[in-house]
């Protein structure tokens, strides 16, 4: 079953019946799309057979393509994965300091001094800060730290994937991607 092309008219009240006049009741629309799809999918999982294509409103079949890839640049990975490890460095830095900056701003750091100094004898623990031993600055220079060794270990780990797949699709023939047309 094809699908008939929709009139385009005015939003008037004629106007809505008419096109319901043209158009075929919402039941049948739904079990066209269902039968169609069955179809598509038939026709991927048996590679010899023809693709079931349905018209498109200019009267063209859609069409489709089956690709294979068969290798990955380990350039382009690696160049690739480096900017986005750099990226998700960023953002892991900049979230650590909001989040350092929020408890600093909620008064837990003085909290936590304060307990200690009840736990540990009153006042005379009072040489006691807690920003001593996590203080923004570290916790900053330890994720620092963190998001290079990720960006190293991201970027060695995508590029090794990129020459393991390269291996791999030498041996087995690589991924196969169906590529369908839009409709719009």
């Amino acid at each position: 079953m094809t699908e008939r092309p929709v009139k385009q008219s005015a939003p008037s009240r004629a106007g809505a019946d008419s096109d319901a006049a043209t158009r075929p009741p919402l039941a049948e629309r739904i079990q066209a799309r269902l039968n169609n799809a069955a179809k598509e999918h038939k026709a991927n999982a048996n590679r010899d057979s023809k693709p079931a294509s349905k018209p498109k409103l200019d009267g063209r079949p859609t069409r489709r393509a089956r690709l294979r890839m068969s290798r990955i640049d380990p350039w382009s990975v690696m160049k690739t994965s480096f900017l986005l490890s750099i990226a998700f460095g960023v953002v892991t830095v900049v979230s650590v300091l909001m989040v350092w900056s929020v408890l600093g701003a909620a008064g837990v750091w003085e909290s936590i001094n304060q307990t200690v100094q009840d736990v540990l004898g009153g006042q005379q623990s009072t040489t006691f800060d807690i920003q001593n031993y996590v203080g923004t600055s570290r916790v900053l220079g330890f994720t620092m730290l963190v998001a290079v060794i990720d960006v190293v270990l991201l970027t060695a780990i995508a590029t090794l994937g990129a020459f393991l797949y390269n291996m791999a699709a030498a041996l087995l023939g690589g991924i196969e991607v169906t590529l369908t047309e839009d409709d719009r």
